[in-house]
């Protein structure tokens, strides 16, 4: 039998395509590094700065667009 270390030493998530969609937009157009993560039917994008956060913000249709996703950006300095 496995211990748990084992198995979770194994297990590799998958990142959906969305998420990395959203952080390659990010980072060609800003330059930046970015954290996305899905919680439910949102997608949090976690910057560094509040100016990047806003001007995401504003650019909003723009991300949904490239990224093919209808789920609700919800952006956070961190």
């Amino acid at each position: 039998m496995e211990s748990l270390g084992d198995i979770l030493g194994k297990y590799n998530p998958a990142v959906p395509d969305e998420v990395a969609a959203v952080k390659r937009y990010i980072f060609e157009e800003f330059g930046a590094p970015s954290s996305v993560g899905v919680q439910g039917e949102s997608l949090v994008v976690t910057v560094a700065s509040a100016s990047l956060a806003n001007a995401l913000k504003l650019r909003q249709l723009a991300i949904k667009k490239a990224a093919g996703t209808a789920k609700r950006l919800v952006f956070r300095i961190g």
